[in-house]
């Protein structure tokens, strides 16, 4: 009992210091306080990130890679240092194994085009699961449309879980890569990336998570879990949008095509034919994101100074205490795990014999900002037998009175479409 009143005052202590670096946490919504507890579609921006692109464009704005004057030598410095930041914070060994781009589905719509195109063939397949956001689906149906390859599917337990036995059986010798998501962004659900990397290795098998719900939450080590690609979006870790990250091992680089043409991406360039720039450059062709690379770096920084284990602490003392009161209700439907272990900060539920859209509407009414719909996971909805799911999700700055007015407003609700 000591440690854990021990863990929740270092949980009160994390809030208290951090909710002032959010200058949008002050503000008010239809008279209220603003309670955001929609973190899994983007969280919100830390004063150190608005001040470092700010600082961008006031003291080094220029292109990068392109000029040997002072300010392009500045920008490209920064650009670099902050790929430099990105490989230390998810545990990359080298930094050339950074790509930036514009979020998590570029990511993977650059791995289903660039690497896809040389490395798979007709009757080829995909595994993905039942719990994946539609960027991790869509660009694998537009290749299988374009090179003949098959997509195969990883069903989703009626616990929210993914089976790893039946794992072992989906992969047949036609089975080229598995795709899958290390957070689900609706059932909360933690996949175990290292287990099922090594898995589908001794099957000869690649492995690309998509780790955009887990980033903000929980420690990424790709090199210890030896994933072959890893896709991330900046605004999903408190930095800005518009910036994301594909990791991917040297050798898989290698064997990838250039996904766009133009600038900065190229070696030498003839009439009728070019060869091509080192990765991870590459893979960048144009203006790169140069402004919202010091705002990611600031993030990575900030979430640094308290610690990923605590914020993870925090995490999970906003999920146990979010299910808690789920319990108390009857007419609440959880999907997901309903145990603290193995989940995460997201958590998904519907009011009986209401849909979710209105309920989240009269949850603005007082002040509470949380999603209703389907989240971009059709797939899984269908799954779960519902079109639709109210789905709060928390960060770094929430604390359980907030999730408290969220149950109590839950009232107007019943009072309004069930009586």
């Amino acid at each position: 009992r000591r440690q854990r009143q021990m863990c929740i005052r270092d949980s009160h202590t994390l809030i208290s210091q951090c909710r002032k670096d959010f200058p949008i946490l002050k503000r008010e919504v239809n008279g209220y306080p603003l309670a955001y507890l929609d973190n899994a579609a983007t969280t919100q921006k830390p004063k150190s990130v608005i001040d470092a692109i700010t600082n961008f464009y006031e003291n080094h704005n220029s292109n990068v890679s392109r000029g040997v004057y002072t300010l392009a030598e500045e920008a490209t410095e920064i650009y670099e240092s902050g790929r430099d930041a990105v490989a230390n914070f998810i545990g990359a060994e080298d930094s050339g194994t950074i790509i930036f781009t514009s979020g998590t589905t570029e990511s993977i719509n650059l791995v289903a085009s660039a690497w896809v195109q040389k490395n798979l063939k007709k009757g080829d397949r995909i595994i993905l699961t039942e719990m994946e956001h539609h960027s991790n689906i869509v660009p694998w149906q537009l290749a299988a449309k374009s090179y003949g390859i098959e997509l195969v599917y990883w069903p989703v337990t009626p616990e929210g879980r993914l089976d790893l036995a039946l794992l072992e059986e989906l992969l047949t010798n036609s089975v080229k890569l598995l795709a899958f998501t290390m957070v689900s962004n609706v059932l909360g659900s933690i996949n175990p990336v290292e287990q099922i990397t090594k898995i589908a290795h001794s099957h000869g098998v690649p492995v690309l998570v998509d780790s955009a719900q887990a980033v903000s939450r929980m420690s990424i080590k790709v090199s210890e879990w030896d994933c072959d690609f890893l896709a991330f979006s900046g605004h999903k870790v408190y930095g800005p949008t518009g910036i994301g990250v594909l990791y991917a091992k040297k050798e898989r680089l290698e064997e990838m095509m250039p996904f766009q043409g133009g600038g900065g991406m190229i070696s030498h360039v003839e009439k009728q034919s070019s060869t091509w720039a080192v990765p991870p450059q590459k893979f960048e062709a144009g203006t790169p994101p140069v402004a919202q690379v010091p705002g990611l770096k600031a993030a990575l920084e900030y979430l640094e100074q308290y610690g990923i284990k605590e914020i993870e602490r925090h995490d999970n003392e906003l999920t146990e205490h979010a299910l808690n009161q789920l319990t108390e209700f009857p007419d609440l439907e959880l999907y997901g795990p309903s145990e603290i272990q193995n989940r995460t900060g997201v958590v998904s539920f519907n009011l009986q014999n209401v849909h979710s859209h209105d309920v989240a509407q009269v949850l603005d009414e007082s002040g509470i900002a949380l999603r209703a719909g389907h989240h971009c996971t059709q797939v899984l909805h269908e799954r779960l037998g519902v079109p639709a799911t109210v789905r709060m999700s928390f960060g770094i700055y929430n604390d359980p009175s907030e999730i408290d007015r969220m149950f109590s407003a839950l009232d107007q609700a019943r009072a309004i479409f069930l009586h």
